[in-house]
C-alpha cells in the first residue's frame, strides 16, 4: 500500500501504514548496521554505530508493542526510500578504498537518518494526537447511547442551548 493509495481512507489507515513503513525501515537498518560496524575505521564511529544498533533493536521492540496495542499484525511495508538509502550505502562501502572517506560517507548516511528523526518528531506533535483521539474513539471509549458521539467521534453529548436566567432586579 503506497502513501497515496486507495487503501488509506482514514487517519487509522495512515497511522498503521506509517507503522509498517517504520518497522520495515528499522529492520532493514538492523540488517545493514553490522556490516557498517565492520567497515568503520574510526573507533568512535564503530562505537556510535554499535550504540545505534542497540537503539534500533529497542525501537523494533517498541514498534511491535505499538502494533499489538493497536490490534494489528506486526508486519512491515516495503519502503523504497530506505531501500534506496541503504543501497547507496552498500555501493559507497564497496567502492571507497580510503577509510577516512568511507567513515565520512557513513556519517553522512547517519545524518540522513537524523533528518528522518526530525520528521518523526513533527509527526508526533501534529499527526499522532489526532490519530490517538481517533483510536480512543474507535476503541469504544465513546459514551454509549449518544448518537452524535457515534457519528461524529464526540466523546460528550452536545450541549443544548441554555435558557436565559431571569435577571436579579434587586439592587445591591
Amino acid at each position: 500500500m503506497g502513501l497515496f493509495s486507495k487503501d488509506i481512507r482514514s487517519m487509522d489507515d495512515l497511522f498503521v501504514h506509517g507503522l509498517q513503513d517504520i518497522y520495515y525501515a528499522e529492520n532493514q537498518i538492523l540488517k545493514s548496521l553490522p556490516n557498517m560496524i565492520d567497515k568503520a575505521a574510526s573507533g568512535e564511529l564503530k562505537k556510535g554505530l554499535q550504540t545505534h544498533l542497540g537503539e534500533t533493536r529497542k525501537q523494533v521492540q517498541r514498534l511491535e508493542q505499538v502494533f499489538r496495542m493497536h490490534g494489528q499484525e506486526v508486519q512491515g511495508a516495503s519502503c523504497p526510500a530506505i531501500d534506496g538509502i541503504l543501497e547507496e550505502a552498500d555501493d559507497i562501502m564497496g567502492e571507497v578504498e580510503d577509510q577516512n572517506v568511507l567513515d565520512a560517507a557513513m556519517i553522512a548516511l547517519a545524518e540522513e537518518k537524523a533528518t528522518d528523526k526530525k520528521l518523526t518528531v513533527m509527526a508526533k506533535k501534529r499527526v499522532n494526537p489526532a490519530a490517538e483521539r481517533r483510536t480512543r474513539t474507535a476503541a469504544g471509549r465513546v459514551r454509549k447511547g449518544s448518537s452524535s458521539a457515534a457519528h461524529t467521534g464526540r466523546t460528550k453529548p452536545r450541549r443544548t442551548a441554555k435558557k436565559p436566567r431571569p435577571r436579579d432586579r434587586r439592587k445591591k
